[in-house]
């Protein structure tokens, strides 16, 4: 299993447009076969931020989810509110309860 941890810089204004994509994203992920976890979190400490909480079956449902015609599309998109770099870890589960 891999997770995936993306913390994402919203420009300020932009957090509707930003919902909207993501909502856009998110009814086509929710068809991805090796895709277990697509959550949406907004930082509580700093609302303009996203934090998205992703978890693959493996290695190559992460590359088909990045592959994506949607995926691809939302990408290109994002630049008109992503408000900088996003922050990115890609974990190995260890142990699970």
């Amino acid at each position: 299993m891999l997770t995936v941890i993306a913390k994402l810089p919203v420009k300020e204004g932009k957090m509707d447009e930003a919902l909207a994509a993501f909502k856009e994203l998110i009814a086509n992920v929710a068809s991805e076969e090796g895709t277990v976890l697509y959550s949406l979190n907004q930082d509580k400490a700093n609302p303009n931020v996203l934090v998205v909480i992703e978890q693959y079956k493996d290695k190559a449902a992460l590359e088909f989810h990045s592959a994506t015609p949607y995926f691809k599309a939302f990408f290109a998109a994002s630049g008109a509110f992503i408000g900088g770099k996003p922050e990115m870890s890609i974990m190995k589960e260890v142990q699970r309860v």
